[in-house]
């Protein structure tokens, strides 16, 4: 079933609309909650969360990009429950991935400035596609679905150092590409 068709599932508050997205979304949904939380318990209700979220917000917001939306939702809710989880005793590799852009790009709340998230992520997505297709995939693999360097090495056949180093390098060229554009990092 295509996206627009289960939106207008939500739309019509079928609850076919939750078991559709499940088989359609539901692995991508799991193995992103699963790289954050890394608990099966904790991943499985973030996913139940994230299925109730998508059903109460759907009839307010028709989203464009279905996919998106929905790891939008998974991946707030899987930091928030990481959070609260880690409260600050520990520390693990998804939330070091997340530490890793922090410097320069961090979570807002704030409705003031929805604007200027909204310029960072297309200056960073302007940015990646100046990159060859490895360091696009390595670097939306380790920022997006918060993927370990050791999955990330297995899926280009090259060591976890490897990984780490182009994202290093990824790091230091996106930073001078939006102190050009005009952030103040």
């Amino acid at each position: 079933m295509d996206d627009t068709s289960i939106i207008e599932l939500y739309w019509n508050r079928d609850e076919q609309a939750i078991r559709e997205t499940d088989k359609k979304y539901g692995k991508l949904c799991y193995r992103l909650a699963d790289n954050i939380l890394k608990r099966r318990e904790d991943t499985e209700e973030c996913i139940n969360d994230t299925f109730l979220k998508v059903w109460n917000s759907i009839p307010d917001d028709r989203p464009e990009h279905f996919a998106a939306y929905i790891c939008q939702i998974v991946k707030r809710l899987a930091l928030s429950k990481f959070r609260h989880n880690t409260a600050e005793k520990r520390r693990c590799d998804g939330y070091l991935s997340y530490d890793e852009l922090s410097e320069f790009v961090s979570g807002t709340e704030n409705p003031e400035e929805a604007s200027i998230m909204e310029e960072l992520s297309n200056s960073i997505s302007d940015f990646l596609s100046g990159e060859s297709k490895q360091n696009r995939i390595i670097f939306i693999r380790r920022y997006w679905y918060y993927d370990s360097a050791e999955n990330i090495a297995k899926a280009f056949n090259i060591s976890p150092n490897t990984v780490w180093s182009i994202l290093s390098r990824m790091r230091k060229r996106l930073k001078k590409y939006l102190q050009k554009e005009g952030y103040d990092l």
